[in-house]
C-alpha cells in the first residue's frame, strides 16, 4: 500500500483519473494534437502508467478536446489517436480502462472540465469508483477544479505552468511530470 500526504494508503480500490495532453503526451500549446503523427509521449509516461497500473484498480482518462467541436480535427482522428495511445500503453505493460473526451466548444457543456460530466459518467460505467478514493492528475487549473468538485485528491503537473505556491485550495501535490509523481508512489522501471 502507498501513503499519500494527508491521505490513507492507496490500494486497488482507488481510481486514477488522468488528463491526456500535457500529462500523457507532449501538449501542443495554443494548438491541438490533430493526428497520431503529431502525438508524442512525455518522457517516462509509458513507464509511469505501467507502474501506476499495478497500484490503481481503475485508470481513466478525462480529456477536453475542443478541436473536434471547432472542426479542426475529426472525431475519427481523435478515436485513432486514443486507440493508438492505448495500444502503445498496453504494449508497454500498462493499461487505460476508459478514455472520455469532451468535444464541445461551450464551457457550459456538462462534460467539459472543470464541469464534472466525464467523472459522473465514469462513476456510472464503473460503479465501484469512489471519488473520495480517486486522484486527478492534470496540468491545468480546470483539471484541479474538476477533481475538487468531485472530492478527489489532486496532483498538478507543471508541464505548461510555473509551480503554484502550496498549500493551494485546488492542489494537493505538484510535480514536474507524471513520471516524477509515479516514481514517488512506486518503483518505475524504464522501458529498454
Amino acid at each position: 500500500m502507498i501513503i499519500l500526504r494527508n491521505k490513507p494508503e492507496i490500494d486497488k480500490s482507488w481510481t486514477l483519473f488522468l488528463d491526456r495532453d500535457g500529462v500523457i503526451n507532449i501538449e501542443s500549446i495554443g494548438s491541438y494534437i490533430t493526428s497520431w503523427s503529431e502525438f508524442r509521449f512525455h518522457d517516462g509516461a509509458l513507464e509511469a502508467i505501467r507502474s501506476l497500473s499495478r497500484v490503481f484498480g481503475n485508470i481513466i482518462v478525462v480529456s477536453n478536446q475542443r478541436g473536434v467541436g471547432r472542426g479542426i480535427m475529426s472525431m475519427e482522428a481523435l478515436r485513432e489517436i486514443n486507440s493508438n495511445m492505448r495500444t502503445a500503453i498496453i504494449e508497454n505493460g500498462g493499461r487505460l480502462d476508459k478514455i472520455y473526451s469532451a468535444t464541445s466548444v461551450s464551457d457550459d457543456d456538462h462534460n467539459r472540465k472543470p464541469n464534472t460530466g466525464m467523472g459522473l459518467q465514469a462513476q456510472e460505467d464503473f460503479p465501484a469508483i469512489d471519488p473520495k478514493k480517486s486522484i486527478m492528475v492534470g496540468n491545468s487549473m480546470s483539471d484541479m477544479e474538476f477533481g475538487k468538485r468531485l472530492s478527489m485528491y489532486t496532483v498538478f503537473l507543471t508541464t505548461k505552468h510555473e509551480p503554484f505556491s502550496l498549500p493551494h485550495d485546488l492542489i494537493d501535490e505538484q510535480y514536474a511530470s507524471l513520471f516524477a509523481w509515479a516514481t514517488r508512489l512506486a518503483p518505475v522501471q524504464m522501458v529498454g
